[in-house]
């Protein structure tokens, strides 16, 4: 099992989720967050004033599969979330070593 965490833009989420749909997948996690990478923010005026806004509000996706559902998955996320502008975001894909479902003891693969 593997879990995918993908960093996206907000307004892509919907486009992901249902890209994500389509392959079958029917869980997910998704958390709203800030952050930045390489392009560091960037400045606003409010009031007159200008400030620095270094943290951008972001979505993060989380999504455990089978090893066999991952490439499929990963190429929808990338496919659907990109706009080729900076701040697309970035795909984490982190070995899960064991799952459990907590209604009906399920482990591994039947648990997700």
């Amino acid at each position: 099992m593997k879990k995918i965490e993908a960093i996206i833009k907000p307004f892509k989420l919907e486009e992901v989720k249902d890209a994500l749909s389509e392959l079958g997948i029917e869980g997910m996690t998704v958390t709203e967050v800030k952050g930045f990478g390489r392009q560091k923010g960037h400045t606003e005026i409010y009031r007159g004033s200008e400030y620095t806004v270094d943290f951008l509000p972001k979505i993060k996706l989380e999504v455990v599969l089978a090893d066999g559902a991952v490439d499929g998955a990963v190429a929808a996320i990338v496919k659907t979330a990109k706009t080729g502008k900076i701040g697309d975001g970035k795909v984490f894909i982190l070995p899960v070593e064991s799952a459990i479902r907590i209604r009906t003891d399920e482990t591994g693969d039947k648990a997700v």
